[in-house]
């Protein structure tokens, strides 16, 4: 069996989990996800790092010592990743005892070997950043991660002999162009390896830092964070002796933002090499998550955190953006906007409308139950089988090169293909012609597969949603559980099994009833690290009242009040040519979506022979994945009105009856557009 092991850097405790902490851990699960799909045995590894200078500040500034500081800024790392869909095998702390015997058997053997030695070192100190910078490394003289001005610091250290190492380095960079990717942060590292390199101190005085790693050869010292954190990638696994370490050292993977390249891919291969133990296979290095084109920085206050968005939006919804958002190795915005965006277009528009109607339109022509293939697979049919097979192709090829947003380009360009089959091939009209169409059985199979399909293909992304279709379909299996070469195989949808239609997979989201999390500063309700919902409920919301009349209008496109029609029999009579000029149409339900913020307001796409956009006050009574299919007489000639700020260009008729509200429909399917007379 294959194997695959994956890292993420281990978190360092001077700051809560923010949105950068977030991607690099969720880009880390979805591939430990994805290669568990394809049949892969896993161990994915996270964790903290909780030694050094930033510590012991952050700790006297809490008014606490730093273990316990560290233990209560570690448990938020532990406890925030499962509510990201977080899936690692192994959660790692800097202070557990068998990763400090590893450390300093380490650090013993490389000084034994004589790659450590003692010497004085004086020059520009950042205690940010916890080490020493050379003169070309400084921007304007300052510190180039924290922007300030550095301390001139000498001191009698331990040093680490990396200078050896460079010429081996660099040849090794060569004959292994994919051991750091993407390319461009290859060639910053083949860059920086220009100038001499410089060797590394590894140690602190423990008459100023005593938090820390007691070197084992001089406990007079305690180890440099970074010769200290590094180590954790073998540690966790068991170097040297280990099992998981035998199995899955060889096929690692790291995951970092760029800010820690050049200690992942100069100080960590070095170390390796002085320590006999191979490299690693990939270093996968992304770029920021920027704010008004800012790095996001917890100095500078511009930071977000995940755990403020995901009750808003959806943990689903938020992996989705982050993944489908940036190209992994460039900078990326965050926004709100863009999020609400993406699940607005890409979710709810896309994939939901795509699941609800073909789970709709089974539930009206097959009584909720698969049917077989009907008739021989036309062209159309075939073509949309075969975006199937192309969306599979390039997730399968995209994931591992770091392509993660090319992959979900080809599972929604499969997703946009099945859409627009529905409109070209029209099942309602095949389901006109006879109750048991071969047709029709096809292409609703084929729409079916193709729901099943993409399931498979964003269960590494979106989790929650994968199972969610999957059990809609009759197929109760978790994620995890999924293997792509038997559960996305076309046809094997059990023939009978009943589906169910459910709620809506992402309901479209008002941004207006959201608070802005784009800061860390950002405004909190009264539930502290919480935003408030996105769609708030209306208390009382005049443009969805219930009609009163036995014909009502169900929607109004010229009132804010549904139910213009008079239940008094003595009401003012209309000639002829006055009912001439209302434009009574037939239409069919295309689409139907709540309006956010509203109890009682469905938003419906209804085909009259062009589509129309009409709001309908009936979400008390109707589902929106009931509607899908449904034909509808529609007044098509009234005023447009904007109910709860959507346009509606019609009005839905309706019969109320008692407290329930029933939906004027033609006695038989007729041809949209239709005219009532």
């Amino acid at each position: 069996m294959e194997r695959f092991y994956v890292t993420t850097p281990i978190y360092y405790v001077n700051a809560e989990p923010h949105i950068g902490h977030a991607y690099t851990t969720i880009v880390a699960d979805v591939m430990n996800r994805f290669h568990k799909l394809m049949g892969y045995k896993t161990f994915f590894l996270t964790g903290t790092d909780e030694h050094g200078d930033k510590i012991v500040q952050a700790a006297q500034e809490a008014g606490m010592e730093p273990k316990a500081y560290a233990d209560r800024i570690s448990g938020l790392f532990r406890q925030t990743w499962p509510k990201l869909g977080i899936t690692n095998d192994k959660f790692i702390r800097t202070t557990d005892p068998e990763h400090i015997k590893v450390v300093q058997d380490v650090l013993q053997k490389v000084h034994d070997a004589g790659d450590i030695y003692f010497s004085s070192y004086k020059g520009q100190y950042c205690v940010g950043c916890e080490r020493f910078y050379t003169e070309r490394e400084l921007v304007d003289g300052k510190c180039p991660d924290h922007d300030k001005p550095l301390i001139e610091r000498e001191e009698a250290n331990y040093f680490f002999r990396m200078s050896k190492y460079q010429d081996w380095l660099i040849g090794y960079i060569r004959e292994n162009p994919d051991a750091i990717r993407p390319e461009r942060y290859r060639n910053e590292v083949l860059s920086f390896l220009k100038e001499p390199l410089e060797d590394l101190c590894i140690s602190r005085p423990v008459e100023r830092l005593s938090w820390g790693i007691p070197l084992p050869f001089d406990n007079r010292y305690v180890t440099y964070v970074w010769f200290d954190a590094l180590i954790n990638y073998i540690s966790a696994p068991g170097y040297p002796d280990g099992e998981l370490f035998r199995q899955f050292w060889p096929v690692a993977q790291h995951t970092v933002a760029k800010d820690i390249l050049k200690p992942h891919g100069i100080y960590w291969p070095t170390m390796l090499k002085a320590a006999g133990v191979p490299m690693y296979r990939h270093l996968n290095v992304h770029g920021y998550w920027k704010i008004a084109e800012g790095k996001m920085s917890k100095s500078h206050g511009t930071v977000v955190r995940p755990l403020d968005l995901v009750p808003v939006y959806g943990l689903d919804a938020f992996r989705y953006f982050l993944l489908r958002e940036m190209v992994f190795g460039l900078d990326s915005n965050f926004s709100e906007d863009a999020l609400v965006q993406r699940i607005n277009a890409d979710l709810a528009n896309d994939l939901g409308n795509l699941f609800s109607r073909t789970l709709a339109m089974t539930s009206r022509y097959f009584d909720g139950k698969v049917p077989p293939f009907g008739a021989e697979p036309n062209e159309e049919d075939r073509a949309l089988r075969g975006m199937a097979k192309n969306a599979t192709e390039e997730f399968t090829r995209e994931i591992p090169q770091l392509g993660f947003h090319k992959a979900l380009m080809a599972i929604w360009e499969c997703i946009g293909s099945a859409n627009k089959y529905i409109d070209y091939v029209a099942p309602w009209n095949l389901a006109r012609e006879e109750s048991l169409n071969p047709r029709l059985q096809t292409v609703m199979r084929t729409l079916l597969e193709v729901n099943k399909s993409v399931a498979v293909l964003i269960s590494p992304f979106m989790p929650e949603t994968a199972e969610k279709m999957l059990d809609r379909l009759g197929i109760s299996k978790k994620a995890l559980d999924l293997r792509l070469d038997q559960d996305a195989r076309w046809g094997t949808l059990e023939e009978g099994k009943e589906v169910s239609k459910g709620e809506a997979l992402f309901p479209r989201v008002d941004l207006g009833g959201a608070k802005k999390a784009e800061k860390g500063q950002a405004e909190k309700s009264e539930k502290p690290g919480k935003l408030k919902a996105a769609v708030q409920t209306e208390k009382a919301n005049a443009a969805s009242q219930p009609a009163r009349a036995p014909v009502a209008a169900a929607a109004s496109g010229s009132t804010g009040a549904a139910g213009a029609a008079s239940a008094d029999p003595h009401s003012e009579a209309i000639d002829i040519d006055t009912f001439r000029k209302i434009d009574l149409r037939i239409g069919l339900i295309r689409q139907a979506e709540r309006v956010p913020r509203s109890e009682k307001l469905v938003k419906l796409i209804i085909d009259i022979g062009e589509e129309r956009q009409v709001v309908a006050g009936i979400a008390q009574t109707h589902s929106p994945d009931d509607l899908i299919g449904k034909q509808v007489v529609i007044v098509a000639n009234l005023k447009p009105a904007k109910l709860m700020g959507v346009e509606s260009h019609g009005m839905v008729l309706a019969v109320r009856d008692g407290a329930d509200l029933k939906l004027l429909i033609p006695e038989k399917e007729v041809t949209p557009g239709g005219r009532v007379s």
